[in-house]
């Protein structure tokens, strides 16, 4: 197989994305919560994955005609925040204007966020929360709190998306990446358990999904306070 071959292999399996962004939409639409959950999680596998792959093939070099970087955008988009977003107000876990503050907020501050060409930091962090919705709004599938407190939530990391803090990114911030590559794939793993039981409240799963977020979501907190000895 040619090098061209396999950079163009590439960016189909990312856009494979965007298939599984319409299989979950379609379970969205139907109040499948646990199936829309599933799709996203593969949908959440396949980006933490298809990056490395187009970094090994140099799909760059060999397939320069797609643009790689648009694609995983535009299906992040998708697949993190307006299905999500969508859940979160059809579901009824926010009532009333809880949920239409909830979905303007998420979808507005995210687009402003998926353009902004300070989203990465020098050693491949995000500065400012990365938009992950789907992380989030899943967690609130399991938990469901009050709808005053994921209303705060949704506000708080909101604004943390354009304040100058760190979050890692799994794959790609080396510092400490042995730690955060595993919590991120055991949450896929909780998350994607927590979805097949259609979120039983007593499912050991929450527990994992708890302490892999708080992880992922801290992590590059705490590296800002922590300086890294060179």
């Amino acid at each position: 197989m040619t090098p061209q071959s396999r950079a163009i292999l590439v960016h189909l399996f990312t856009a494979t994305g965007a298939v599984f962004a319409m299989l979950a939409m379609l379970a969205a639409v139907e109040a499948k919560w646990d199936m829309m959950f599933l799709w996203l999680v593969v949908a959440f596998f396949v980006d933490g994955i298809d990056g490395p792959l187009a970094r090994r093939f140099e799909v760059k070099e060999y397939a320069p005609q797609f643009d790689g970087v648009l694609l995983d955008l535009i299906i992040d988009y998708l697949t993190y925040v307006f299905i999500p977003a969508f859940a979160l107000f059809k579901s009824g876990l926010m009532d009333g204007w809880t949920g239409w503050v909830a979905i303007i907020v998420i979808t507005f501050a995210s687009a402003m966020y998926f353009c902004d060409t300070r989203m990465k930091t020098k050693d491949n962090s995000f500065s400012g929360f990365p938009g992950c919705w789907n992380m989030v709004v899943l967690v609130i599938f399991a938990l469901e709190p009050s709808f005053w407190v994921s209303l705060a939530v949704v506000t708080l990391l909101a604004a943390a998306m354009f304040v100058p803090l760190k979050f890692v990114h799994p794959v790609r911030t080396e510092r400490w990446r042995a730690v955060t590559l595993p919590m991120a794939l055991a949450w896929t793993f909780f998350a994607g358990w927590a979805a097949w039981v259609d979120f039983h409240p007593e499912s050991w799963a929450h527990w994992g999904l708890l302490l892999t977020s708080f992880y992922l979501l801290f992590a590059g907190i705490v590296q800002m306070l922590i300086p890294q000895r060179h």
